[in-house]
C-alpha cells in the first residue's frame, strides 16, 4: 500500500489513523483492516461515493458483509445492474463494429 493511497484515504475520510508523538501516522489493526476493505471495495468497482456511504453506516465494517443494511445492498445491486446494462450496450456496439469491419474487409477484396 503506497503512502499516497493512505493519505488519499485519510483525506477522503475513509480512515483516521492515530498519531505518534513525533507526528507520524500510526495504523492500528482496525485501520489496516479498514484499508483492506476499502481496497477490496474499490477493486470490485464500487464508486468512492458508495464506499464512503458504506463506511459511514458501518464504522466497524464486517468482513463477511453479514450486517450490511438491505437498502445499501439494494443500491449495490442496482449499481451492478446498471454496469451490466452498460456492458451489454458496449458488447452490442463492438459486435456492430466487428460486422462493419468484416464487411469493409470483404469489399476491399
Amino acid at each position: 500500500m503506497s503512502a499516497r493511497s493512505l493519505r488519499f484515504y485519510e483525506d477522503e475520510g475513509l480512515i483516521i489513523p492515530g498519531r505518534c508523538s513525533n507526528g507520524y501516522r500510526d495504523y492500528c489493526r482496525s485501520t489496516v483492516d479498514r484499508v483492506i476493505a476499502v481496497r477490496s471495495l474499490l477493486e470490485s468497482g464500487l464508486p468512492m461515493r458508495m464506499i464512503k456511504e458504506l463506511l459511514e453506516r458501518l464504522p466497524g465494517l464486517p468482513a463477511d458483509g453479514a450486517d450490511l443494511c438491505p437498502e445499501f445492498l439494494d443500491e449495490v445491486r442496482a449499481y451492478r445492474d446498471r454496469l451490466a446494462a452498460r456492458i451489454t450496450a458496449l458488447d452490442t456496439q463492438k459486435s456492430a463494429l466487428d460486422a462493419f469491419l468484416d464487411e469493409a474487409g470483404r469489399a476491399r477484396r
